[in-house]
Order: C-alpha cells, then sequence, then structure tokens
C-alpha cells in the first residue's frame, strides 16, 4: 500500500529502509495518547469549522473502535505503516472511508508526537509521584515502630556514632521527599500543548490551541511553535529524576544487602523476595535488592543517551529525535518496577534488634560524647578532649571491650574528669539523645521528623 506521504515519490521504499526507519514496535504504547490526541483534534476541527457534525463523530466513531481493537489485541501493527500515528490514521481511513484523510488537517507527525510523549511523560510523572508517597508512608511506618532501636551510625562504613533504626531510614525519606519535590517541578515545568504547532512554524488554519490545551489538560499552549516540535527537555527532565531516584535506591539497596548479610544480620528479607542458588542449597539471596541496584545503571545509560542525541541537532524536528522513545518508555517502565517491589519487600522485613544493639556495642561509638561532656563539663579544649578519650579507646582496646563497658574506675584511672556523670553519657542511649541539635539524633527530633513527614504525606495524598 502506497505511504501516506509518498506523493512525492516515484519508487516504493526499500525494504531495509523500512525496517531501519520504522518505530511502531516501540512507540506502539502511545495508542492511546495519540487516540486521545486525534479526537481532541478532531473536535477543535470542528469547532473552528473544518469538519462537519457528521464527519467529526465518524472520526471519534472509527478511533474508538480502533482503541478497543487495539486494546483486545485485534490491532495489526504493520513495520510497513512506521509509526503509531501513520498505522492509526491508516486504519480509520479503511474504517470509515475518506473523512477519515481530513483529520490530520492543521497538524503535523512532528507536534503529533510531541504532544503524545509530553503526554506519556506527564502521565508516568503522576505515577511515580504515587509509588514515592507510597514507599514514604512504608518507611514511616517503619521507622514509627523502631524509634529506640539502636544501630550502629556509619561513616567509611565503620561504626561511628550510635543512632536508631529509624534515624536511619527517616534519611531515605527526605531523599525520597525531595525526589517527589522534583518531579512535581518538572510537571509544572513541562505542562504545555504543542498540539497546533504542526510541523515546525505554526499553521495558516484559524485553530484553537487553548481549546486543545485545556481538553487535553495542560495548563496553556507552548508559545513557540519551533521550540514546541524540537523540544525533548520534558523527557530528559523525567529521566534525570528517575536516575537520582534510582540513585537513592540503589544507596539504600545496598545497605539492605550488607543488612542482611550474616555479618551484619540487621534484618532479614522474607522469603517471598529472595532467591536460592542452583548449586548451593543453603543460600538465600537478596536478589531483589541486587537488581534494585543494578538497573540504576540503565536509569543512566538512558538519561545520557538522550542528551547525546539531542546534543548536536539543528532547530527544528530531526530524524535522531525518534531515539528519544525507547529510553523513555524503559525508564518510566524500570523505576515504577523498581519503587513498587521496594516498598513491597519493605513490608515483610524482620528487624533484627538484638543483633543491632550488639553491633552497636564494638566500635566504641559513643567515644565523641564523652569529647562532647568533657568540653561542655570540664572546660577542656576538644582537641585535649579528644585526645584524653583517644587514650581511653586504647585502653579498652587492650582489655578487648567497647568504651561504653569499661568500669567507673577504670575510666577514673585514666582520667581524673571522668566522673560518674562522665560515665552515664557512655551509654548508647544517652549518647544517641544527647543529640538534641535540630536534625540530630534525639528521640524528640525523630519524633518531630516522623510527624513532619506524616503531615506533609497528608497534605500530598
Amino acid at each position: 500500500m502506497e505511504k501516506l506521504w509518498g506523493g512525492r515519490f516515484s519508487q516504493n521504499s526499500s525494504k531495509l529502509l523500512e525496517e531501519f526507519n520504522a518505530s511502531i514496535n516501540f512507540d506502539r504504547l502511545l495508542y492511546k495518547q495519540d487516540i486521545l490526541g486525534s479526537k481532541i483534534h478532531s473536535e477543535m476541527l470542528y469547532n473552528i469549522g473544518i469538519l462537519s457534525s457528521e464527519e467529526k463523530n465518524h472520526i471519534i466513531s472509527g478511533l474508538n473502535k480502533i482503541y478497543q481493537e487495539i486494546e483486545d489485541g485485534d490491532f495489526n501493527f504493520k513495520i510497513s505503516d512506521e509509526d503509531i500515528h501513520m498505522a492509526v490514521e491508516k486504519r480509520l481511513v479503511q474504517l470509515i472511508g475518506e473523512v477519515g484523510k481530513k483529520l490530520h488537517t492543521a497538524r503535523s507527525r512532528n507536534d503529533q508526537v510531541a504532544l503524545d510523549l509530553r503526554l506519556y511523560v506527564l502521565e508516568a510523572n503522576k505515577e511515580i509521584r504515587g509509588q514515592l508517597l507510597a514507599l514514604i508512608q512504608t518507611l514511616l511506618e517503619i521507622a514509627t515502630n523502631h524509634k529506640n532501636t539502636l544501630m550502629p551510625g556509619m561513616t567509611h562504613l565503620q561504626h561511628a556514632q550510635p543512632i536508631s533504626f529509624a534515624f536511619h531510614l527517616l534519611a531515605y525519606c527526605f531523599m525520597y521527599k525531595r525526589d517527589f519535590e522534583r518531579i512535581v517541578s518538572d510537571s509544572d515545568r513541562n505542562n504545555f500543548c504543542p498540539l497546533g504547532s504542526a510541523a515546525f512554524s505554526g499553521t495558516s488554519y484559524k485553530i484553537d490551541r487553548e481549546f486543545c490545551a485545556k481538553e487535553l489538560g495542560f495548563k496553556s499552549p507552548s508559545l513557540n511553535a519551533m521550540d514546541s516540535v524540537s523540544d525533548r527537555d520534558f523527557g530528559l527532565d523525567l529521566l534525570y529524576s528517575i536516575s537520582l531516584i534510582m540513585m537513592h535506591t540503589s544507596r539504600f539497596a545496598e545497605e539492605l544487602i550488607l543488612w542482611s548479610s550474616s555479618e551484619f544480620n540487621f534484618i532479614s528479607i522474607s522469603d517471598s523476595f529472595s532467591t536460592g542458588s542452583s548449586i548451593m542449597p543453603n543460600k538465600k539471596n537478596p536478589d531483589v535488592a541486587e537488581l534494585l541496584r543494578g538497573k540504576t545503571g540503565r536509569a543512566y545509560g538512558n538519561l545520557i543517551s538522550l542528551l547525546t542525541t539531542m546534543k548536536a541537532l539543528p532547530l527544528a524536528y530531526n530524524k535522531d529525535m525518534q531515539e528519544d522513545k525507547e529510553v523513555i518508555f524503559d525508564s518510566t517502565i524500570n523505576v515504577s518496577l523498581s519503587l513498587k517491589v521496594l516498598n513491597a519487600m519493605l513490608k515483610e522485613i524482620i528487624v533484627n534488634k538484638d543483633s543491632m544493639l550488639q553491633k552497636a556495642k564494638t566500635g566504641h561509638i559513643s567515644a565523641t560524647d564523652l569529647a562532647d561532656f568533657l568540653v561542655q563539663e570540664k572546660n577542656i579544649s576538644f582537641r585535649d578532649a579528644h585526645h584524653i578519650v583517644g587514650k581511653i579507646v586504647a585502653y579498652a582496646e587492650s582489655k578487648g571491650i567497647d568504651i561504653s563497658e569499661v568500669g567507673l574506675e577504670e575510666l577514673n584511672l585514666q582520667n581524673k574528669h571522668i566522673t560518674k556523670e562522665a560515665k552515664k553519657v557512655l551509654d548508647l542511649h544517652n549518647a544517641m539523645n544527647r543529640k538534641t541539635s535540630f536534625g540530630g539524633t534525639a528521640i524528640s527530633n525523630i519524633e518531630f521528623q516522623i510527624k513532619y513527614l506524616k503531615d506533609w504525606l497528608n497534605e500530598h495524598k
């Protein structure tokens, strides 16, 4: 069958060209957006007198039938149709005849694909927001139950200072909160309708772009037709935001992997989200967390891929931009699945409180609190206090015990300033609760952060 654009050509397309040029194998995912855009476009064409009422109704009826065929798996996608736009238009003409050819009046595939992909991105943005809120909710529920569950906080992956498990999880809540706010900003910045930009310079038809923008749920029409069809910033914004979500998720996944190991034994991941070994019957592997970590590389690659595609394109539309869709589809599908599986896995983890507490008793993690006590209560400079406590740590090391387990008399022998009050600050719970500065580890701060996040969640549900 002749191409819909084939009037200027005297030879048929090479089969090799068709295979290389076509995007139908992946952009068919945009069928909902494409059909919706076409229905609104036909309504607008009727409003301005291009279509009669009967013609408009025929077109919309035909588009509804095509939508149902695709939904039911009855639509025959052909590589010769090139893309979803041509496939839908060709089928429309088959269904309703010549009137179907009027649908493309006052638009181009350039603004059509810009519309479809922008709608897809905005819908994906909304879905990801919901998944982030659900994940934060789950983290808050766990944190609420573990405000007093002591664990070693780390720097350089070495035991550093005592914190609670809740405090650690709240750090991820705030990461995901920033992710949520970032993609909200993406949505607001890109909520403009490109339909009506035509090829790149607008159209001579007296179209109503405001109508199309409103009916399609956009804030307003885009202002510059050339920018509208050549812009893919909206896709890059989403890919960047997804990359940050996946980076945060990968960091969390790395900790879940460590925490579930025999060496840490901080948590147990349920059998529902673990796998076994094909050769070692004793193994229980945290494959979900490992895949979350691994998929982050794909998200980064997709971002770099589209950035590279766009970096040297002259205005306006270029065929290179066909490469935008697969990376956007891949990242949105994978971030959605990643957030869902992480949320589900977290709901079933078992927190091993006793193991966390035992591990907190290694590494002398209340040493800094003793140094701070000497500064605050004994008027000793921090550098001198640091030196005094360092010697006590060395003494504890020689005895094979943690600094929190050194007796008061032994402490006093090491330095006369170490009194009964000083001994109290070495208690791990006391040390944790001494961090009363805003944002610190004290229970009062943790409770404030939990309340703050719960209130924030309620505002955004």
